[in-house]
């Protein structure tokens, strides 16, 4: 590929039909550094013809032919992993080393997990007199966002190839290099013309036009709840079948008889994590009020060890927020916690001290967070950590699932049972249990404006399959 202009689509590199450039800017410089091309209805229209005519050629592959390419994909994808963590690192401002251990090993984990459970998954179920097949539903659209954007594309590509459709990735335009690179990979690995394309574009001139699109059979989301909702109205119109993974506002409920010290270091980190860009972030942690305080000091120690910097320097923990709009949401939702009488702890407006340039923040904790305070209800996607204390386990649970988000919750204590009766009752698709390793197997999704649909190995399949039930079949 000669440059970044030129879309995928049908098994080549093509121009745009109208020509129209968007900067991608690095925010660590605030300055662009390429220029990619954004599409519109016309591009559109040929990627999905494109996948159309591939569909029924593809569809018919057989298991074995399908874990065969999806481990060509695998391997292409490896050899280009120090190309995709540079891209993360110049694009949206993740520090190298970051970029290289966690932006490129997770896609590297959910394309291995999804092989593994693709070698055994039944695509037929004998009941009585019937046949249950499950059939690939056809031309996907898949919208992913900037934050994670190798975990959702592969979270989206993997099981679509795996299930037998054609698809047309939208990726972010904020952080879209990354994707072309991707692209260029399953170019390599031999994925057949049209079975993968790419259109880089807008959310309004591509996404939308996407999801509306009669020949479109499926639409698979991740990022913003309002953007969803954008998403799921234009798709309704063709009654097409569409899968979310949306906001969240992510409790971090501490028991009384916690290790208070581990709990609250890795609580910061489960927060600041991706410099808080993470749709499950640990955002509110909920703390006994007779912990409180220590849980405050705790914290802001911790915090102050999340260094900012520049994303190629050894010692980086957190980069730039990935733009300027980015920058300024978080810098009036820290001024709405101070002005809403939140304890600022440490951290708050402005840059960090010497980085005078970029779209870095500050780390910040804010302590005494009380229930509907507006930090602890909207997200912030940012490094910003509230701490909320509670009387009682009860209090804890009703705040922790007072919120419109169902994403993810978090649970620390030292008595399993308890640990896990309080999982119980949390209103979330997933609840990690004392800080678990991240386990590529589970599922995940989210409750409420979370979302619906899941992802991650055989849990992601079902979203891109149909079932076709052959009564008489067995007479």
């Amino acid at each position: 590929m000669p440059d970044h202009l030129k879309f995928y689509i049908n098994g080549a590199w093509v121009d745009p039909v109208v020509p129209n450039r968007i900067p991608v800017i690095n925010p660590a410089t605030e300055e662009a550094f390429t220029e990619i091309s954004g599409g519109g209805e016309a591009d559109v229209n040929k990627a999905v013809a494109a996948a159309k005519a591939a569909f029924k050629s593809y569809s018919s592959f057989s298991r074995k032919a399908r874990v065969e390419l999806l481990g060509s994909c695998l391997a292409e994808y490896n050899k280009r992993s120090d190309d995709i963590a540079w891209a993360c690192a110049r694009e949206m401002g993740a520090p190298l080393t970051f970029a290289k251990e966690a932006q490129v090993w997770v896609g590297q984990q959910h394309f291995m997990a999804t092989i593994e459970k693709l070698k055994t998954f039944e695509f037929s179920e004998k009941r009585g007199t019937t046949m249950v097949v499950k059939e690939p539903i056809g031309v996907c659209g898949l919208i992913t966002p900037w934050n994670w954007p190798l975990n959702q594309i592969v979270c989206k590509v993997a099981p679509a190839l795996s299930a037998g459709c054609t698809m047309v990735l939208k990726p972010s335009e904020i952080a879209p290099i990354n994707a072309l690179i991707f692209a260029e990979a399953m170019h390599a690995a031999g994925v057949p013309a049209g079975v993968f394309n790419l259109v880089n574009g807008t959310g309004p001139d591509v996404g939308q036009v996407l999801a509306g699109h009669k020949d479109v059979d499926m639409m698979s989301f991740t990022g913003s709840t309002r953007a969803g909702i954008i998403v799921a109205r234009e798709a309704a119109a063709t009654v097409k079948r569409v899968a979310q993974e949306l906001g969240g506002k992510s409790a971090n409920i501490l028991l009384d008889d916690v290790d208070l010290e581990n709990a609250v270091r890795k609580g910061v980190g489960a927060c600041f994590i991706n410099t808080g860009q993470s749709c499950d972030a640990a955002t509110r942690m909920l703390v006994p009020a007779a912990l409180h305080d220590r849980a405050v000091e705790i914290a802001v120690d911790e915090a102050s060890k999340q260094t900012p910097g520049n994303p190629f320097e050894e010692g980086t923990v957190l980069g730039p927020l990935v733009s300027e709009m980015q920058w300024e949401k978080v810098q009036r939702l820290i001024k709405t916690g101070i002005d809403e009488g939140a304890t600022l702890a440490c951290g708050g407006l402005g840059r960090p001290e010497g980085l005078n340039k970029g779209y870095y923040a500050r780390p910040t904790v804010f302590a005494n967070v009380k229930p509907g305070m507006t930090i602890e209800k909207e997200e912030i996607f940012g490094p910003v950590l509230s701490i909320l204390p509670y009387d009682t386990l009860e209090e804890a649970i009703e705040i922790a699932n007072d919120t419109v988000y169902g994403l993810a919750a978090y649970v620390q204590g030292t008595d399993v049972e308890k640990v896990r009766e309080v999982a119980a009752q949390m209103r979330a698709g997933s609840v990690y249990l004392n800080y678990p390793d991240m386990d590529f197997y589970s599922s995940f999704g989210g409750y409420k404006q979370s979302g619906n649909g899941r992802e991650y190995a055989d849990f992601a399949l079902h979203d891109f399959l149909e079932i076709k039930s052959i009564v008489g079949y067995g007479r």
